[in-house]
């Protein structure tokens, strides 16, 4: 009997102890790890938050991550997958190859220069992206791996076995349009 309203008595303290619980915005946060090859930007689409958001979130002045920061993703943000099917852009392509064979991409593979595969700063790694020079109207497709290309009036580097496809070897750089036809994880 005596164990009996020991625990009787426990059980009704803890009942009324008062809970400490966080604030409610900080309940519905969620805390995301950059990884390599990461843009505020992307991450914002992932999460389905605005790039103020997560600059005011995590006192960012600028647009600038490294790999293994952790953001604060505000308003209980979950991962979405954004399908990039359909996304179309106009501008200058580019290519690299030789200096950068076998060595590690932003997606984590080994750059391959006779593979078809390019660098888009924000598509998610896996996008299929078809590629079409608006002045021969030769086409290819390539699947987005690394990020670049870092020249700002270049909108994607493609590899030498694509610039091969299309000609851009020989020119270096041309105007292009890309649209994403697929994506492979």
């Amino acid at each position: 009997m005596r164990r009996f309203a020991a625990l009787f008595l426990l059980l009704l303290l803890a009942a009324c102890a008062p809970r400490q619980t966080a604030p409610a915005e900080v309940q519905t946060q969620r805390v995301y790890t950059v990884q390599s090859g990461d843009t505020l930007y992307s991450i914002s689409r992932r999460f389905g938050v605005s790039v103020a958001a997560l600059q005011a979130a995590n006192d960012l002045e600028g647009t600038l991550l490294r790999a293994g920061q952790r953001l604060i993703i505000p308003g209980g943000a979950t991962p979405e997958y954004w399908n990039p099917v359909g996304y179309v852009e106009e501008g200058m392509a580019s290519w690299y190859g030789p200096d950068f064979h076998d060595r590690p991409t932003a997606s984590g593979e080994v750059f391959d220069m006779y593979a078809l595969t390019a660098a888009h700063r924000t598509l998610p790694f896996g996008s299929i992206v078809r590629v079409l020079r608006l002045d021969t109207g030769a086409s290819v497709t390539v699947r987005i791996n690394d990020r670049g290309p870092f020249k700002k009036d270049r909108i994607i580097d493609l590899s030498y076995a694509a610039a091969r496809e299309i000609g851009l070897d020989r020119d270096g750089i041309a105007r292009v349009r890309i649209e994403v036809v697929g994506y492979e994880p």
